[in-house]
């Protein structure tokens, strides 16, 4: 399993939005239920602060690159950050529940 962290903050008056273009994917998964990921957005109680954390089964491109809203979501994301994506690929060593 291939693990993608990515750290960013918003400005201040772009942290709603970007939460919102956030819930959009959800939706969008939600609907689309694509095998082989697991795929979660948090934010930060600072409030302009978001991680993404996808996990991706091996031997599969990213399902995520496939859905128009998270599509629409990286589009403007520069333009909104104060602090810009940082991403680290992991390895996954271990995890609760399996």
């Amino acid at each position: 399993m291939k693990t993608v962290i990515v750290r960013y903050k918003t400005k201040p008056e772009c942290a709603d939005e970007n939460q919102a273009l956030i819930a959009r994917v959800f939706e969008a998964l939600a609907k689309a239920q694509p095998a082989g990921l697991r795929y979660q957005a948090m934010r930060e109680t600072d409030g302009c602060g978001f991680v993404h954390v996808a996990s991706v089964e091996g031997g599969i491109d990213n399902p995520l690159m496939q859905v128009p809203e998270f599509k629409a979501f990286l589009a403007g994301i520069r333009e909104r950050c104060e602090e810009q994506p940082a991403t680290v690929q992991m390895n996954v060593v271990g995890r609760y529940p399996g």
